[in-house]
């Protein structure tokens, strides 16, 4: 060999050698099943310890069932560090660990329906050093809480793999690569792939189950005469009987003001008290106005200052005399509160455990952040908002909205969730029949005028629908506790301002079309809630008012 072919040779050899050197001991590979399946995923219709497995319970064929078992065990022939700095040799272990995880992608009949990269938080840091096997359920009839099953519902209910997966025969597959998230994704190899053959049953529905359902008399609304696309919203319904779409209890449609679609389900119906969460933060919103325009507050830029003795609370700083309602409304106060996050101070599932949440709130220490600049989803200062409202109105909150916003709307049952003080709790809960959650967004598609009556003034919907943020890939901005949302159908963009609630829960008011839509939901905590509503809108709602055809 040349002399200089050879340098080349022993260059790359020892640069090969030093990126694939190792940076941690994992723990050794002694257990027979792992050295045999080391680098592939096998799949199980039961929990089964490494020490126990047996060839015989690995599955190669299986009938699927929501509500059955299946579970995956991945081998890999190193831990995730040493993946990871294969990728990024000249990072430390703890550099590796706060920007890479295992990335999961779910291939049905030789299509990829997603892919996930793990949070990089997700798993413990000695696992990730050490541990060079990964036990998973997917789907489990214990319904036991795991990040797997999350995993699993993400893909299934929320990025199609429930439509992939339709009644038939399939092909699931499996792969896992480790990822770093540098300026962009990087990815190492395939570690560790596997697949199964699943049979997905043909379900038996009713053609009762289909049919829309007829609205009946009584419901306060005008029912409109216009036409709808009934083959569009026959699937929906047979995708909700199916269980394709889960945990919906009601969508209602009004169109030029009167009332198109009305359909219930999973026993819920039209006098049903429906549970909205976070819903109820938008009410919140227009009682502000509503207290504006009739002079019990100055303005939306009234400062705490002017309402509390802040030096009373924990943590005074001059700058939370300066947090404006404003501020609050728009979840950009400065306060040390992210819901998104479980480790902020002013999460609030801190707050709820609490004898006095306007106190929790007030007592928090401020951020960084200038008021009004940054976007954190923040319920406390929601709570404040309440407390504001309370003190400023006659009668306090909870008469001053029966009489102002309520009643002349026709809404004369519902429930509100009361703070530890039994005051409203603007923080969201508030329960009502879908019909009436449907006026709420009429009157604001009437820019705050219902039966020749202005109830809130056209330029405080005007402000409450205003794009003051874009927050991330899941949110098209923010107003005053109303959420920016562009739909997407038939080629074509519309804007809406939304109220959103945990379960999917979502009263939609559109901009530029004489639509409101309103669906409720219980899919709490699911991380399929908001995308399977949007998915409904999107593909079948949209498309029965021909709106995204015209």
């Amino acid at each position: 060999m040349r002399p200089a072919l050879l340098l080349i040779f022993i260059f790359i050899f020892y640069h090969y050698q030093g990126q694939s050197k190792n940076i941690i001991v994992p723990e050794k590979i002694e257990n027979p099943v792992h050295k045999k399946y080391s680098g592939k995923i096998i799949f199980l219709n039961k929990t089964t310890p490494l020490e126990n497995l047996k060839d015989s319970d690995i599955l190669t064929n299986s009938v699927f069932q929501e509500n059955g078992d299946l579970a995956i065990h991945a081998y890999f022939d190193n831990s995730l560090v040493n993946y990871l700095h294969q990728i990024e040799p000249a990072w430390t272990i703890d550099e590796l660990l706060k920007n890479g995880n295992y990335q999961f992608s779910f291939w049905v009949d030789g299509k990829l329906i997603y892919t996930e990269n793990l949070n990089a938080g997700a798993g413990t840091a000695e696992n990730k050093k050490l541990k060079t096997a990964l036990q998973i359920p997917l789907v489990s009839s214990k319904n036991e809480d795991s990040w797997g099953r999350y995993l699993w519902m993400r893909f299934y209910m929320g990025h199609d793999g429930i439509d992939a997966l339709a009644a038939g025969n399939h092909i699931l597959k499996i792969e896992i690569r480790p990822y770093l998230k540098i300026s962009a994704i990087k990815t190492g190899p395939v570690i560790a792939e596997g697949q199964i053959n699943l049979t997905v049953p043909t379900q038996n529905i009713s053609e009762k189950q289909i049919a829309i359902q007829p609205i009946k008399p009584n419901s306060g609304w005008k029912v409109s005469q216009e036409k709808i696309n009934k083959e569009s919203i026959r699937t929906l319904n047979k995708k909700i009987a199916e269980n394709r779409f889960k945990d919906l209890t009601g969508i209602v449609i009004i169109k030029d003001g009167e009332l198109l679609l009305e359909e219930y389900f999973s026993g819920s119906g039209r006098d049903s008290l429906q549970d909205t969460r976070s819903v109820g933060k938008s009410f919140s919103s227009a009682l502000t106005g509503i207290a504006i325009k009739e002079g019990y507050l100055k303005s939306e830029n009234q400062n705490l200052k002017e309402f509390y003795n802040l030096k009373q609370f924990k943590n005074y700083s001059s700058r939370k005399e300066n947090v404006t309602i404003k501020s609050l409304l728009t979840m950009s106060s400065g306060f040390d509160g992210n819901d998104a996050d479980s480790e902020s101070a002013g999460n609030e599932e801190n707050m709820y455990p609490t004898e006095n949440w306007v106190q929790f709130t007030l007592d928090l220490p401020m951020t960084e952040n200038e008021t009004g600049k940054n976007w954190s989803y923040f319920t406390a200062g929601v709570v404040v908002t309440g407390d504001i409202l309370d003190k400023a109105v006659p009668k306090g909150l909870e008469n001053y909205a029966a009489q102002r916003l309520f009643q002349p709307l026709g809404i004369t049952n519902y429930k509100w969730q009361f703070t530890p003080q039994k005051k409203p709790s603007l923080a969201g809960g508030l329960r009502m029949k879908a019909l009436d959650f449907a006026k709420f967004g009429q009157l604001y598609k009437n820019n705050g005028n219902w039966n020749g009556k202005t109830i809130i003034d056209k330029a405080w919907i005007q402000k409450s629908f205003t794009n003051y943020f874009t927050k991330d890939k899941d949110s098209d901005g923010y107003g005053y506790l109303f959420w920016r949302k562009v739909y997407q159908s038939g080629g074509k963009n519309f804007e809406a301002y939304q109220c959103s609630g945990n379960g999917g829960n979502k009263i939609i008011i559109f901009t530029d079309i004489p639509v409101v839509i309103v669906i409720t939901a219980t899919a709490y905590n699911k991380p399929y809630a908001h995308s399977q509503s949007e998915k409904i809108v999107q593909e079948y709602l949209l498309p029965a008012l021909k709106m995204g055809n015209e």
